[in-house]
This record gives structure tokens, sequence and C-alpha cells, in this order.
């Protein structure tokens, strides 16, 4: 019985020990695994028709429902009600443009290969579990890119700030064909999440501020990618939302359970460059809360349309009504209450950032439908 008492106390001592390492040397740990350690290697420029293949979009016009994975519409869990629609009048007019974020993990190299079968295929079920939450739109526009790895986002090194430009030449290259595939007239919605959202608010900084083209951006989803409210928004051509009905703005969250732990996010934040050139520091982060569409504030799980729960191989899922909370904590992180039960993707310290679109999807389907609608009207 002894034996067996020393042996529980060792047991919860290495468990301790490890996770204080974990803790303390989390972040170390992780650039060591994850970081490449091989010289950038340059690639290729796309050929300027490149994205005239079809080929080369996970989602675009034309595909069809069954082969289009933004076009997927979940169904309702059993028991859940659906809520009821937005209005009664048609829905507007709009493109989405939306850019998936990182599902390339290989510390081999710095940038996925379009022909690398694994990352490629986890893009298409995010597009299918992300950029669906968009699917009311008119056209929805998802590009194949040759996406930085995870690690890039790890390091501060030469060679990360290339993998990410070079990711970044393709996403712009597939907007340059996007916008010459649309109607002139029709408002655009720009989305992404994590790495694509870094794409798209450089898209707005690089591509669209003090152009013409600015007054055709009906909203901007960059989500779950930090920006800063004092070093960041000031240097893009559209302010975060104020209210839910709000059009010709920013929203964006990064999600996290309770108890969180966002230290090392925000220390990698904190030390990071902010668009006016200085260091973001401890300035706020911009959270809008999805359930009430304005920035800041708390709102109960009564209030969430509709959750997307997946299934283990991300190959499905159902929409659970009234399941998670959303309240913005003072440094700007979206708190959702207790774990939710959503899968094996949840990161370490209760960190949801996979789910940040999944938790509220219902919530955003709505979101971008009023936004738009409220646009055409102020246009």
């Amino acid at each position: 019985m002894r034996r067996f008492l020393y042996t529980i106390v060792i047991l919860i001592l290495v468990v301790a020990v490890t996770l204080f390492v974990l803790r303390i040397y989390s972040k170390e740990l992780t650039q060591l695994t994850l970081v490449p350690r091989t010289e950038f290697v340059p690639q290729d420029a796309l050929a300027d028709n490149a994205y005239t293949n079809p080929d080369m979009w996970f989602s675009r016009p034309g595909m069809g429902a069954p082969n289009d994975p933004a076009r997927w519409q979940p169904q309702e869990a059993e028991g859940s009600v659906p809520p009821p629609a937005v209005n009664d009048t048609p829905l507007p007019r709009f493109a989405v443009f939306f850019v998936h974020p990182t599902s390339f993990t290989d510390n081999r190299v710095w940038n996925a290969p379009l022909d690398d079968e694994p990352s490629q295929d986890l893009a298409r079920l995010l597009v299918r579990g992300l950029g669906s939450a968009f699917n009311q739109a008119s056209e929805i526009w998802a590009p194949r890119y040759r996406q930085a790895t995870f690690g890039a986002f790890l390091s501060d090194s030469d060679e990360a700030k290339q993998a990410v430009d070079a990711a970044y030449r393709d996403v712009d290259l597939a907007f340059t064909y996007f916008l010459s595939s649309i109607d002139a007239d029709m408002p655009i919605v720009l989305a992404g999440h994590s790495q694509g959202s870094q794409h798209i608010l450089r898209l707005l900084r690089e591509r669209i501020a003090g152009t013409p083209l600015q007054q055709r951006i009906a909203m901007a989803y960059p989500i779950g990618w930090p920006i800063s409210v004092e070093h960041d928004l000031p240097a893009l051509p559209l302010p975060a939302c104020a209210t839910a009905q709000q059009a010709g703005c920013i929203v964006s969250w990064a999600s996290f359970a309770e108890p969180a732990d966002p230290g090392i996010m925000f220390s990698q934040y904190a030390g990071s460059t902010g668009f006016d050139g200085e260091l973001r520091g401890d300035s706020p982060i911009l959270c809008t809360n999805p359930l009430s569409g304005a920035p800041g504030g708390s709102e109960p799980a009564g209030a969430n349309l509709g959750t997307l729960v997946p299934s283990d191989d991300l190959g499905s899922g159902e929409l659970v009504t009234g399941a998670v909370p959303a309240r913005c904590d003072d440094a700007g992180f979206l708190l959702i209450g207790d774990p939710p039960e959503m899968g094996t993707y949840v990161l370490p310290f209760n960190n949801y950032h996979v789910y940040d679109i999944p938790l509220f999807w219902r919530s955003l389907q709505q979101d971008v439908v009023r936004r738009v609608a409220a646009w055409e009207q102020g246009s």
C-alpha cells in the first residue's frame, strides 16, 4: 500500500514538473519542433494566368454545391431549433474572397508545395468548416496557395518573413484574378482565418487602401489573427465595427475557454511590430463579440444561434444552438466559458483557435448577410 502511494505521489510530481516545463519552455519547445532549420529556397513565381485554372481554387463559381466545400450547409443537431431568417427580403448580392488558414506543419521546408496532398486535403476541409459560414454569398472564391508552414509564425527570422511574403504573392495573384472575374459593381467581403487573415490584412493595406476598390469592400473578417487597436487599426482602410448593423468595417476575435492562458500567444503578439512600425506591446487586441456584433461585452450561450460541432475527421458536423457564450476580456481575447467538446484540435492552454469560426458559425452566417444588406442601403 505504501509503495502504491509513493508511486501515485511520484506520478503527480512528474505531471506537475511536466506542466511546469511546458508552461515555462513551451514556446521554445514548440519552435524547436515546428520551425524549419533549413535555408529559405525562393519559389518560382506562378504564371500571371495561373488562377485561370479551376484547379487552383478550392471554391469558385461553377463548381456546384456537392464539389464546392464552401457551399456546404451542416445539419441541425437533434433537439436544436434553427433560428428565423435574418429578414424576409432576398439575399443581397456579394462576392467573398476567403483565404484558408495554415494546414501545413512540415519543418523541412518553409512553404507548402501545391502537390502536398495531406496539407491540401486538410485545407479543403478547413474551407468546408470555416469558409462555409459565408455560404449565403452570390459567389465564394477560395484560392489554393503555397502557404507558409506553421513554424514560420513562431519565428522572426528573415526566412520566416520570406516564407510569409511568398505565400502572400500567391494570394495577391489570386485576388487579381478574383477582381477581374466578378461584376464590377458587386460588393466584396474579404474573409480569412489565422494565416489567411494575415494575408487579408495585407491586401487591405497594399491593394485596397486609398483606391476606388475601397468603396466596394462591404466587410472584412480577418478572424483568428490578433489586431492591435492602437498599432494596427489606424493603418487599415476600414474601422473596427462599432455596432451589429455597421458595414464597411472589420470583425475579428481569438477564442479561449476558461481558465484561459493566452500567455504564449500574447508574448508573440507583444514582441511583434504593428502596422505603424511600433511594437504592439500590451496594447489591447480587437475583440468583436460574435454574438452581439459589437466590440467587447458579454453574451450568454442562449444568444448563440448555432455552433458547428465537427466530427473527429472534420468531414461532417452538426449545428447546436445555445451551446457557447462569448465575453471579451480586457486584453481583447474572446472567452467562451467552460471548455466545450469540439474535437481533437484544441490547442494547449484552452486555446480554441482552430474553432474560432465553428464556435459561432450560424451567428457569423447571419452577421455577414445583415452587414452587406446595410452596405447596400448606404451605398
